[in-house]
């Protein structure tokens, strides 16, 4: 069972790491069989790092810049940039954080040296004891996610596509690339995360039995 967190709720106090929604994602289908979607953009804040997981598609270029403006800061105060996945609604202002280590997938970068790592293999990337780059593919091959222990709320996992949105059973399936692949990953995820931030929809909480 899960519950909406609601627009007041979308800054999520913790120690060391606060987790704060910048924009809420949304998809949504158009009479002519189109739909109109963006990505879920989250600030992690902890001692001396400032995360962002996804960046929306390059229309919200000057919004994401005023979001972060209104939080004192600039694209080169972030120090490290996620990309749950390669789709342009989630990666689409990679382009302003030029002085951050830059993950896609299972790439990632400092400037142009890639580093190696194992997401590939299945295994997480830690950051430190508190945050965590997780492989959850199925939506694309490389998705990843991005866990932080320790909030007011406990576990979050800022899920990317993981997860579209709270209620998204029978619609998940059609956007994934590896539908068992990936169900078996949202099932671990409503396991281990307390809290969970789609891609494109309010975070929600999961109460476990």
């Amino acid at each position: 069972m899960a519950t909406l967190l609601t627009e007041s709720q979308l800054d999520i106090a913790g120690h060391p790491y606060s987790v704060s929604i910048v924009k809420v994602g949304y998809c949504v289908p158009q009479p002519d069989g189109s739909f109109r979607a963006d990505g879920t953009v989250t600030l992690v804040e902890g001692p001396g790092r400032r995360i962002l997981v996804d960046t929306g598609g390059p229309w919200d270029r000057d919004f994401l810049v005023t979001k972060l403006r209104e939080r004192g800061l600039e694209p080169g105060h972030v120090d490290l940039v996620v990309g749950t996945h390669g789709h342009s609604d989630h990666i689409g202002n990679l382009g302003l954080f030029q002085a951050a280590t830059i993950v896609v997938g299972c790439d990632i970068s400092e400037g142009d040296k890639y580093i190696p790592n194992q997401l590939g293999e299945g295994h997480p990337y830690h950051i430190d004891e508190h945050v965590s780059i997780v492989p959850t593919p199925g939506h694309t091959g490389h998705d990843v996610s991005v866990e932080v222990r320790g909030t007011s709320e406990g576990t979050v996992l800022v899920a990317g596509d993981l997860f579209e949105c709270c209620s998204d059973e029978g619609s998940w399936q059609k956007l994934s690339e590896n539908p068992v692949v990936q169900n078996s990953n949202r099932q671990r995820a409503l396991r281990t995360a307390d809290v969970i931030v789609p891609g494109h929809g309010l975070p929600f909480r999961i109460h476990k039995h």
